[in-house]
This record gives C-alpha cells, structure tokens and sequence, in this order.
C-alpha cells in the first residue's frame, strides 16, 4: 500500500525521518519496500507557487497567451502560456512558477528525460519561465492543462514545500487487513514512536428526510452479507474533487475521477473501508436487495464489460434487476455522471470467501475486492458511511438525509482475553514495565482493565480479528517494543548432531555433475494440465490427483512425470537459441488405488539443437542419442556405480531403436532416448529430442561414496583389434562383458569402434569391432602371452554368444 506522509500526519505526529520511520514499521512486521520522493529534483530557489495577476492576450498567436505571475520576490514575471484552463481577463489563480534554471520533464519526449528550462523567445515573446503542468512536474501524464492550485496556497513558497511529499510503498501482512488505509498504518505508527492518534472527526449536519423514507435495504442472503448500510445525500454538483485530494488520491495509486467518486475511494483508503456510490435516482423501486445471482447470467460492470455470472455470485439489486456485483464492481446503469443529482452511499460488509471466489471467477480485483476478501471489521461500516456523507457535503454539496439505513445479522461480541504479564517472559525471555505493556496495548486500540497486580482482561477492538489469545497480545507487545531489544542467549544444552540426508547428499552431488556436463537446472510447476499429457500421449490407469479449485487450466493434476513440463522448458528455450541441455531434479506424483499419489524424487533430462556452439571453421553438430547417453555414464559413474548396464528398449513417447533402459544390478532405473517426433511436433520442437527419466531414489540407493584406486601400471600396453559377427539381436554390451571376462586380469578395457550391417555379413548378422588393450601390472606381456590372450577372448566369444572371426 502506497501511504503518502503528508497524508499520514493528518492522523498522527511524524517525529522521525522518513528512513527511522520506514526502519521501525519494517521491523514491526510492516516492510517498507520503497520510499518514493514527490518533488525531489524542484529546485527551491526556481519552482514556487506563483499567482497569477493579469492574463493578457499574445500579440502574435492567438492561442498563446501571456499570464502575469506573482511569486512573492520583486517585480512580477510574464511567461508565455498555451494553457487552455487560463484565459485572457482571467486572475486570481493560484500556480505552479518554474523559473529560468529550474529541471523539468520533458512532456514531449516518448520516453521520460529532463531538461533545464532556459529564458526562450516564444513567438516573438521573451519568457523567463514558464507554468507547469503536472508531467512537467513529474507528478502524472497530464500535460493539457496547467496545475491550478487550492486558493489558500502561499504565494512565494517553494513548491517543494506545499506539494512535495514522501511516499511510503508499505507491504502489509495479509493478516492485517486493517492496515490497508492511511488510519491503520497511522495508529501503527502512533505505537511505535509513542505519537498521539488523531482520527478524523466525523460530524455534519442531518438536514434532509428521514433515510428510511428515502431507501429500503433487505439481504436476502445474510450467509454472504452480514451488514449493509445506507446513507443519501440530495442536490450535489459533480465537479473536479479539489486538487490537493487528487493529488493524495494519486500518491495512493489511484485515479481521480469526480468529487463523489473520489471520496468513495479517499474513504476506503482513509479508513479501509470499500465504498460505493450510486445515482439514486437511478434505483428502480426505491429499493436494495442483496441476493445471489441465481437467474441473472450476465451484468456489464462500470468498465463497460459484460460479464458472466455464476448463480452464488452476489449482487446488489434493486427492485428490477443487478446494480452492481458486490464487493467488486459497479454497473453502468447505476454509475454516478455529471448529471447526477442525488446521492446512494452504500457502505457494507461481505463474506470475504464470496468475494475472492467472485473476483477470480471473473478475473477482476479491486481495491474493494482486495480489502473485503481479506476480511473486514464489520463494526466498520457506519462509520465508512457518514465519513463518505460529510466529505461528499464538503466537495460537491447538498444536503445529508437523517440518519442511516443499518440492515445487519447479529453482530460478533467483543473478543476478551485475559492477560498474565508473566507470559511476555515465558514466551519471549524478557518482561517489560507494567506502564510500557499498558500504553503500547492503548495506542494499539486494546481496552485493558486490571483485574490483580499482574493480570489485565484486555478487550481487543473490532478491526483486530487477528488477535485471539494470550501470545497474540504478546507478540504485539515485543513488535512494538521492538524485537530488536530482546537479548539473544545461546542455547545452555549441547545442539544435537545435524545429520545430513543421504538422498539430498546424491541430489547436490548429482546436480553438481549434470552442471559440469553443461546442464542448466530448470524448475517447473509440480501441477500440470490434462492438455500437457495429452500432448506426451500419457495416459493412466488411475486418476490423478487434481486441485478442487484451480487457479489456472495449466494447474489442475499433480503431476505423474516430469517429461512433459521439462520439454515444453526445452522447447521455449530453443526459440531463442540454437541449442539447449536442461535437467530437472523434483518430485512426481503417481497415483494410487484409494490412497494418496506415492511421491518420488526423479531425474529428467533433456536436449536438443545444436551440441556447441560454431567453431572457427564456422561449423558444428547436432546432439545425439550418444551425447544423452554420456552425460548419464558421466552421471552414474560419479556417484559411484559400476554394476550398469543399457538394454534396448521399446516405448510409444521414443524412437525405436534409439531408446534404452537404464539397468543397476537387477533394477531398471528409467529410460532414455529420442523422443517420438510426433510429440516434438506437438510442443512446436523442430529438431530431434533427446531425453530421459529416472527414479532418482532407486539410483540413489546404489550409489557409494567409496572409491577403490590402482596403481598405474608402468610397463607397456599392447593394443589389438578385434572384429566379430554376431547374432543382431546380441547387445554389443554383452559382447564387451564377455571379453574382459574372458582377459582377466591382463585386458584392461575394449573399446566398440566400428559397427557394420550388409555384404558379406549374413542376413540376421551383424559385425562388431573392439579395440583391446592387454597389460600387466609387474611386467611387459610377451607376444605369446598377448596371443594366447585373444585366443581365449575368442573361444569364449563363440562358446557364449556363437560369435565368429569376421574374414
């Protein structure tokens, strides 16, 4: 919330400057997320208000003029205008005065700049200065019209210093709702600097009818509208609001409209609460009802969009039809206009789960729907009604009809809580002075009665539903008093052991290698659309679990895998890139039988496009099944397995004969290879996917931290090649398995170089070459003993696999 200063000492004395007072709201529990200076760059000594003495009529340009202005030093100045809101004969106003050398916006310029106004020749007429709109000024986009200021504005005084001002950009918990308005945040502040708290007085003249004669109010649904109040004030004038209250009006972040509407909104910012004015004469029936929607599918709000209803939407009607949706938004057939004569201030209280369920329903949040689905004082009401009364009689007239049109269920009793001053030391280490406790609890609105020497029974005021027991009152205590006061002991016992989880320590470790393969982590949504898995073409035999109320269509089912999310990742990366290698490391959701999904901790990868970027030859490759399969080798590997093996596999979401099983000892940990191109297609992906998914925790399970090291040998190694044919359906895995069997302990790896299908290979047949290096730790191999070597490589070749010496 955005709370002007110059607002804000209405209700309470500043005593501090605006950096201790944003550090002491921050620390109790209201963050001051930035300070915003009206008026910081005015020179003092340039900008003034000035008054205007003479308008008189340019001699060369009709639609100039020349205004005459005093500022309060010497001799008055003659500044060349194109004002349209000053005319010639015109004098009295009161305005803004920039001289010669003072730094302004730039109104002309696309984007903002700043300029030093320097004396200039306007159509023959020297003006030395000029006056000033508010985008000159920095204040708003207006540039139409000069700034015409309130009469009593002090001729001569900088400009900083009647107009100037200090926004505080607070962020308010959500269980503060009364601290949504300059009063909330006033009394705060009254706390904290032990200031005095000035609300406004509330006091005008009832000269009008009866308001009961006037309007008749009836909830029919008091489930969603538990207080409603009226008030009418006949014979206003619609006009501008005057200016200093747009000017609050725009520090808090909201657009002047006309004098009612803008004290409607001045009212839900003063006090938080939401107000609404309708055009009385516009009632139909004299008459509010405050019902459901039921039959009505459709209103057109007061921005001039027609929207859907659904039946437990809830509405304020009048004898005919909807006027407004409540809580949210007005309707056009009942909006206030320059025509408007007669006044209908509603002021009222509603159940805030309707209103946040209308407001999402409809993609439309107010600043009323904001504050009223928060949860608001319903105590409030009345008082949200006369304020509007009197500040509308002040800026637009008329007369206050009699009394107020109050319709409520009963209303909740105050809340008592009995206070024991020796609870501050049980729950926070430290106790503080009985007069301190009692005046901060003052300040606050608590009315506390002393029933013993350290006990109060402390009534705790309507706007506070926050506050329900003895810790809550001893929170506020310390809040105010400052947390940083309270004094930081170390624990007396010795702290227990921290014992870091085993999955967590594979999860970083195995973060840490993917990265250093040239990975980028990425984190995706844990709840997914049905859209997104018919996309994958994933279907499942048991339901998902899927939020009761969604936010969005994208997030409705916890989500079974991670592929879908991770490549629709992939896939918006590429359009801005060439290539891109991603991972994700989270928790999928599989659904069960008459139970809760069973959550388990899985790796996916995945990439596609280019594998590097263009080398100095201008060129490079494409990823491949073989650069996914090396990163997971890399991956295993590290974490200390070596019982892995792939086998081909089959699935509709991959390619065949590109697609594997990850296996580790007798389980099979995931899947990895090219993805289906139709299912690249899909998600709008040209280029060929590769990608994989492993249940994490079962690879977990296998990995070890131990490590067993040799010593290099330092004699000599012999290489040899070797090609074979075999069956096609043997892996060429198997085969590498049998040879280094079969070469204990003198074949120190085999290496797949060369694979061959066709002429001469029979039908059925496939040829496989190996690279083998045979070596011995304590002496060089003889050529004998390297021959008998690949003799026996040989033999066990064709006694397990039937393989043959390819000719």
């Amino acid at each position: 919330m955005k709370v002007p200063l110059s607002w804000l000492k209405d209700y309470v004395e500043i005593k501090l400057p605006p950096e201790k007072l944003a550090y002491k709201l921050t620390m109790a529990g209201f963050e001051v997320a930035e300070i915003q200076r009206v008026g910081e760059l005015w020179d003092r000594d340039k900008v003034f208000v000035g008054q205007i003495v003479e308008v008189k009529p340019h001699p060369n340009a009709d639609r100039l003029t020349i205004a005459v202005v005093d500022y309060g030093a010497g001799e008055p100045v003659e500044v060349v205008t194109g004002a349209p809101n000053i005319k010639v004969g015109q004098k009295g106003q009161k305005v803004a005065l920039a001289l010669a050398g003072a730094r302004l916006v730039d109104p002309y310029a696309s984007q903002k700049s700043y300029f030093t106004l320097k004396p200039t020749k306007i159509r023959g007429v020297l003006s030395p200065g000029m006056v000033c709109s508010e985008k000159e000024l920095d204040l708003s986009d207006e540039h139409e019209t000069i700034i015409i200021l309130p009469d009593d504005a002090p001729v001569g005084m900088p400009l900083a210093d009647y107009l100037g001002d200090i926004i505080l950009e607070v962020e308010v918990p959500t269980n503060r709702p009364d601290c949504l308005s300059i009063l909330g945040i006033a009394r705060e502040v009254a706390a904290l600097t032990d200031a005095e708290f000035r609300p406004p007085i509330i006091d005008y003249p009832e000269e009008g009818p009866e308001v009961q004669e006037l309007i008749e109010v009836e909830i029919a649904d008091p489930d969603l509208c538990s207080r409603y109040t009226a008030a009418v004030v006949l014979g206003v004038e619609i006009k501008p609001s005057p200016y200093l209250v747009q000017r609050r009006l725009r520090a808090a972040g909201m657009r002047p409209i006309n004098n009612v509407v803008d004290a409607t909104n001045y009212v839900m910012l003063e006090l938080g609460q939401p107000i609404h004015a309708f055009d009385y004469d516009k009632i139909r029936g004299r008459k509010i009802i405050v019902r459901r929607a039921r039959e009505d599918r459709t209103f057109t709000t007061l921005d001039g969009v027609t929207r859907n209803l659904f039946p437990d939407t809830l509405l304020i009607a009048d004898a005919e039809g909807p006027v407004a949706i409540a809580g949210v938004m007005g309707g056009m057939e009942s909006e206030v206009t320059t025509e408007t004569k007669n006044i209908l201030i509603e002021s009222a209280n509603f159940n805030r789960v309707s209103i946040r369920r209308t407001s999402r329903f409809l993609g439309l949040r107010t600043e009323a729907s904001l504050r009223f689905e928060k949860g608001l004082d319903p105590y409030l009401p009345p008082e949200g009604a006369k304020r509007t009364a009197q500040l509308i009689k002040e800026w637009a007239g008329g007369t206050i009809a009699k009394g107020l049109v109050d319709v409520h269920i009963p209303l909740p009793p105050r809340r008592t809580i009995t206070f024991h001053l020796s609870e501050l030391e049980r729950f926070i280490g430290m106790s503080y002075p009985k007069e301190q406790v009692v005046s901060i609890l003052g300040k606050l609105g608590f009315e506390l009665k002393e029933e013993g020497p350290q006990t109060y029974t402390v009534t705790v005021p309507t706007h506070r539903g926050d506050v329900t027991e003895q810790a809550d009152l001893v929170e506020e205590v310390a809040r105010i008093a400052g947390y940083d006061l309270i004094p930081t002991e170390m624990i007396p016992a010795p702290s227990s052991p921290q014992i870091f989880p085993e999955l967590l320590k594979w999860e970083e470790a195995a973060k840490d290698v993917l990265v250093a393969c040239g990975l980028y982590e990425v984190k995706t949504y844990a709840l997914i659309s049905q859209e997104l898995l018919d996309k994958f073409g994933l279907s499942y035999p048991l339901p998902l679990l899927s939020v009761a109320n969604p936010m969005t269509p994208e997030h409705v089912f916890l989500r079974p895998t991670l592929l879908p999310s991770l490549l629709r990742t992939l896939a918006y990366n590429l359009r801005f890139q060439d290539g891109a290698k991603i991972f994700e490391l989270a928790r999928v959701y599989l659904p069960r039988e008459n139970d809760l999904p069973q959550e388990r901790m899985t790796l996916a990868i995945a990439m596609a496009g280019e594998a590097e970027e263009l080398n100095w030859f201008g060129t490079s490759r494409k990823l491949d099944f073989f650069d996914l399969k090396g990163v997971v080798e890399e991956l295993v590997e590290r974490m200390g397995i070596s019982n892995y093996q792939f086998l081909p596999a089959e699935d509709p979401a991959f390619f065949p004969g590109q697609t594997a099983w990850l296996k580790v000892g007798e389980d099979t940990i995931g899947i990895l290879g090219k993805l289906n191109p139709d299912i690249a297609e899909a998600f709008e992906v040209e280029e060929e996917v590769f990608m994989a998914e492993f249940n994490f925790e079962a690879l977990a399970s296998h990995a070890s931290s131990l490590r067993e090291f040799k010593l290099v040998s330092r004699y000599p190694a012999v290489v040899q090649d070797i090609a074979i044919v075999v069956d096609e359906e043997i892996p060429a895995e198997e085969v590498r398995k049998v040879i280094m069997e079969a070469g204990k302990p003198f074949i120190r790896s085999a290496i797949l170089f060369d694979f061959y299908r066709g002429k001469p290979v029979p039908p059925g047949k496939k040829s496989l070459a190996y690279s083998i290096t045979f070596q011995a730790d304590d002496r060089t191999l003889t050529d004998k003993e390297v021959t008998k070597l690949r003799d026996r490589v040989i033999k066990e070749l064709e006694r397990k696999l039937g393989a043959t010496l390819r000719g």
